[in-house]
């Protein structure tokens, strides 16, 4: 059974940093993509970046480019997200993805439980 189990997240004032991890088990997932997705409150879920297996490529979302770098450990079978100059608009629960590639929810099979990220201003 596929897991994806995140962590990092936390409250952070505007401006500071965050790195968040994600760690898939049940399967290896070296030769492909993962990204990570977020949901702020009364939005929808929203693509916010992903890598592909041999991390050759890497697309972001608009709203974080050179802000946001994804980036992971295929040895460990993890992908990271760090996160540098906080908004108060990055606040949200942010899902590491799997198991397929593109910006779209639809895009990806497995979904982890997500994990908190809040921006004070």
């Amino acid at each position: 059974q596929v897991q994806l189990v995140e962590s990092g997240g936390g409250l952070v004032q505007a401006g500071g940093s965050l790195r968040l991890s994600c760690t898939a088990s049940g399967r290896t997932f070296s030769d492909n993509p993962m990204g990570w997705f977020r949901q702020a409150p009364g939005k929808e879920l929203e693509f916010v970046a992903a890598i592909s297996g041999s991390m050759r490529t890497r697309y972001y979302a608009d709203s974080v480019k050179g802000r946001f770098t994804i980036s992971r450990d295929n040895a460990e079978n993890k992908v990271y997200l760090q996160m540098i100059s906080l908004k108060p608009e990055d606040t949200a629960v942010y899902y590491c993805v799997a198991g397929g590639w593109g910006t779209g929810v639809q895009d990806y099979s497995y979904w982890g439980q997500g994990t908190q990220v809040t921006v004070s201003s």
